[in-house]
């Protein structure tokens, strides 16, 4: 097997895997890879490929059904998947030779025949036929938005019906096919300096002097876009706690609990530990933080950050704050906090474009889960403030049930919490990242960044 063909047998496999289940495609991606003996070229076509296929997945099922003589949600998961993965190189490839990816693929779908799972019938002919009629037979035109704009969105744009259907009703067909067009793009890798141990300025310097392309954040006055850098684990500044990895709307929540140095400070859904680390330094290492998170395993990469980070004044709690209507936290923790930041656990609408994988797992009723899930952890957090204490509730989520309802209900249910405007913490490039309400909001913002949400609460003075 070539190296290429390797690139493309691990990302149909890994395919078949994210498909399985509700696995994130970059730790499926990272365990792969620490397996395979792939060079840097080869593990950038895997990934190429399955986060394309996992982009434009309704697309490609869209021009392989009009190949076919079987819709490809009735084919067997290999068979469809490896289909995908070939049409992807032939409609959105241009480098990738016609004749490589046909064959390639049928060879795949022959060498997985035997394998526990695999159809029992050779599908071999077959996926050669519709490919190559993919090739032949010219690109039908896209369905008309005027008659059907949630059709149109989600098969131009690969966007889940359910979904498109959502943002037309709430946003307009315009506002919405922002949206969908926005989880197509391949979001930049964006990093936070740890201003504990460099600035900006010197982080980019250095950073530039080894060769990589850096900009500054239009927004942020913290972050950086690399380009060419390669795995960023690899980059000394990475290893020497100089920055951590976020996107600039992530960057910009921290901010807005405006912990001071000396406060008590909880971090409620803590994990993997990027506002922990950022109110560390916000905080210029002084004072107390208490991570928590209701997992132990993933409150181990918190440790593992705020160690690389230089950061000493963080520590870890296993807790799920959704039980015992909070008096378990109460019981874990004799004190109140000044200040709390809960990064609620959310449907992740506002990171497809990261996260693709996501437009597929995720279904409508799902919402309605989260939504009470994030009820519960906001009345329970809420009870470990102090009068006077300042709460910040935060999603990755592009939904209002997740929002802007979650905030409303809390506040209706408890008149001592009144919303304070975001504004004097955000940076006047900013500005237009402030809602009528006067929360944080990147939903269709200018600035290429994920999708996030924030509320600001204060707690009355008795």
């Amino acid at each position: 097997m070539t190296s290429v063909q390797g690139a493309r047998s691990l990302a149909l496999e890994a395919l078949l895997e994210i498909e399985r289940g509700t696995a994130f495609a970059d730790e499926v991606l990272d365990q792969r890879f620490s397996r395979a003996k792939l060079d840097g070229r080869d593990r950038a076509l895997a990934f190429e490929l399955v986060y394309g296929v996992l982009r434009h997945k309704t697309t490609l099922d869209w021009r392989l059904t009009q190949v076919s003589n079987r819709p490809i949600e009735r084919l067997p998961r290999l068979v469809a998947t490896a289909l995908r993965l070939a049409a992807y190189q032939l409609l959105f490839l241009e480098r990738i030779p016609q004749s490589a990816a046909v064959n390639e693929s049928v060879t795949l779908v022959k060498s997985m025949r035997p394998a526990r799972g695999a159809p029992a019938r050779d599908w071999s002919g077959f996926v050669n036929a519709v490919l190559r009629s993919l090739i032949r037979e010219p690109a039908p035109p896209w369905p008309d938005p005027s008659l059907d704009p949630v059709a149109a969105l989600a098969i131009r744009h690969s966007c889940p019906s359910w979904l498109a259907e959502r943002w037309v009703a709430r946003l307009g067909t315009e506002r919405a096919e922002t949206l969908c067009r926005a989880t197509l793009t391949v979001p930049p890798l964006t990093i936070r300096t740890n201003c504990l141990r460099t600035t900006r300025e010197a982080l980019a310097e250095s950073l530039s002097q080894a060769g990589h392309i850096v900009t500054p954040t239009q927004v942020s006055p913290i972050g950086l876009v690399l380009e060419k850098c390669g795995p960023v684990a690899d980059l000394p500044q990475f290893r020497d706690g100089l920055f951590y990895v976020e996107d600039e709307a992530g960057q910009l929540v921290a901010p807005l609990l405006d912990p001071q140095p000396g406060e008590r400070v909880l971090d409620a859904c803590a994990a993997p530990g990027g506002k922990a680390t950022h109110l560390a330094a916000l905080m210029q290492n002084r004072g107390e933080i208490v991570a928590m998170d209701r997992r132990p395993t993933r409150l181990r990469r918190v440790d593992e950050n705020c160690r690389r980070m230089g950061i000493q004044f963080v520590s870890t709690v296993a807790a799920d704050a959704t039980q015992d209507e909070g008096r378990l936290l109460t019981t874990l923790f004799e004190r109140p906090f000044d200040r709390i930041l809960l990064d609620a656990p959310c449907s992740g609408l506002g990171v497809l474009r990261r996260h693709p994988e996501g437009k597929w797992q995720k279904a409508e009723e799902g919402l309605t889960a989260q939504q009470m899930l994030q009820h519960r952890l906001i009345e329970n957090v809420s009870r470990l403030l102090r009068p006077g204490g300042v709460l910040v509730y935060s999603t990755c989520s592009t939904e209002p049930d997740e929002n802007e309802d979650v905030v409303e209900r809390f506040c209706q249910h408890h008149a001592e919490f009144r919303r304070e405007s975001v504004a004097p913490w955000l940076p006047d490039s900013g500005r237009d990242l402030l809602t009528a309400q006067g929360h944080f909001s990147t939903l269709l913002n200018s600035h290429s960044m994920d999708v996030f949400f924030a509320a600001r609460l204060r707690k009355a003075e008795p």
